[in-house]
Order: C-alpha cells, then sequence, then structure tokens
C-alpha cells in the first residue's frame, strides 16, 4: 500500500520542520513548502537520512501562482494528497492600534490568513477529486485565537479568521470525506517564540519572561490527528506550557 502524502507549509523550521519529520519517519511522504529554500532542503535531507520520503518546494504562500504551482507538483509526482497542516505564519511585535501601520496589517494577514485560505483550497480541490476521495486538513490556529495578546490587533485578528476559515471548511466538506481541524497551540519552542524567554508584555501593562515546552509534543499531536480515520474528526485541539499566562491570561 503506498504511503499518504502529507504537505506542511512554514516546514523550514520550528513546528513545521518538527511536524514534517514526524510525520515522515512515521510512513508519510511529506512535501516540505516554505520561502526559503535552503532550510527546506536541508530538512528534507534530514527526513532521507533517517530513511523517511520527502520532497522540497519553495513557496510564497500568499502568492496564488506560487501556491498553484505547488499543487500542480503534487499532484504531478504523487497524484493525491491526504493530509495538509496549514502552518505557515508570522508575528510581528507588539504595536498600540493607532500606531499600527497598514502594511503590518496587511503583512500579517497575507501570510496567516490568505497563505491558509490558498493552500486549503487547493487542498479541497485535490482532495474531492482524488481517489479515494477525501483528506484531511488542519490549520494552524493559535492561543490568540481565543484569548488574545496586548497590542497585538493583526495577530489576533488574524487567528480568529482562522477559525472562522476552520469551521466553513469542517462544515462545507464533510460529504465528500474531507475532514478540517484546528490546533491552537501556545507557547513551543521556536524561533518564533523565543522572545518569551526575556518577557512578553502582559494584560496588566507588566512584562514577564512566560514558560515554553518542547516542539515534539505539537509534531506528536499532528501525527496523532493525521492517523485519525476520515470518519473521526477533532475540530480543536489547544496544546500549552502548562504555566503559560493563558486561562484568563494571567
Amino acid at each position: 500500500m503506498p504511503s499518504p502524502i502529507a504537505l506542511v507549509t512554514g516546514a523550514g523550521s520550528g513546528i513545521g520542520r518538527a511536524t514534517a519529520f514526524t510525520l515522515a519517519v512515521n510512513g508519510f511522504t511529506v512535501v516540505l513548502a516554505g520561502r526559503r529554500a535552503e532550510p527546506l532542503e536541508h530538512a528534507a535531507t534530514e527526513i532521507i537520512k533517517a530513511g523517511g520520503h520527502a520532497l522540497a518546494v519553495s513557496t510564497d504562500v500568499a502568492d496564488p501562482i506560487s501556491v498553484d504551482a505547488l499543487f500542480s507538483r503534487i499532484e504531478t509526482d504523487f497524484g493525491r494528497l491526504d493530509f495538509l497542516f496549514n502552518n505557515a505564519g508570522i508575528n510581528k511585535p507588539a504595536v498600540p492600534l493607532e500606531e499600527l501601520s497598514l502594511a503590518h496589517w496587511q503583512e500579517i494577514f497575507d501570510i496567516n490568513v490568505t497563505g491558509s485560505f490558498l493552500c486549503a483550497q487547493a487542498a479541497v480541490r485535490l482532495m474531492k477529486t482524488q481517489t479515494p476521495q477525501g483528506g484531511r486538513i488542519i490549520n494552524n490556529g493559535s492561543v490568540s485565537a481565543h484569548t488574545p495578546r496586548p497590542n497585538a490587533t493583526p495577530y489576533n485578528a488574524a487567528k480568529h479568521a482562522i477559525t472562522g476559515l476552520t469551521k466553513s471548511i469542517a462544515l462545507d466538506h464533510r460529504s465528500t470525506r474531507i475532514a478540517c481541524g484546528q490546533i491552537d497551540i501556545g507557547n513551543a519552542m521556536s524561533d518564533m517564540s523565543a522572545r518569551m524567554d526575556k518577557g512578553m508584555l502582559q494584560a496588566d501593562g507588566t512584562t514577564a519572561p512566560e514558560p515554553r515546552f518542547d516542539v515534539q509534543y505539537v509534531a506528536d499531536t499532528l501525527l496523532h490527528l493525521a492517523q485519525l480515520p476520515l470518519d473521526v474528526n477533532m475540530p480543536f485541539v489547544t496544546i500549552t506550557a502548562n504555566q503559560m499566562p493563558y486561562i484568563g491570561r494571567g
């Protein structure tokens, strides 16, 4: 039986890289997508050295032409897609709303929301027409989709939008055996979260360091989701450092 095909966006580092490796060493053929070709190739090489199967494809998820090229490659090389982890995303330093530039807002939405939409749309089109039909999409949300951080309006709004995208895909495509869920992550160890060790602005106006946890636990959770049968869905999963200021943000 051929191995299932998985696509991980933002796969060159952090959560994406760990997830791609974990899927690959557990029987998935993994397509690694991201803007920077060199980290993707390094990650793919690690997978192959470990006995897995991987393909690196440099992709800008916010660019429809780039996303079309990515999915054309997947369809040509593999003929199907079984699992999409919509992971690519960015964050930027905290900025009060009144000082926020339109460019700052648009950059976060272009990658975090439009990028997730474009990849999900292409995945749905392929999953509906492939044989056997169906597949699973997991969007990377955030605990900020539930409880916002201060002075992070674009990121908070973008992650709330991801929740709407997840619910819509899950609702609209059950009849074609497409399951869609969301993983909301709080303080996994990655380059994006490194500044948490030095201190993060809290809801009461103070700055305090926040605990982080090993990214492998995220990867293991995603492997579990990827291995579920398509008649089972977990619409939302939250995983955080136990001591992080999340429930009530304090």
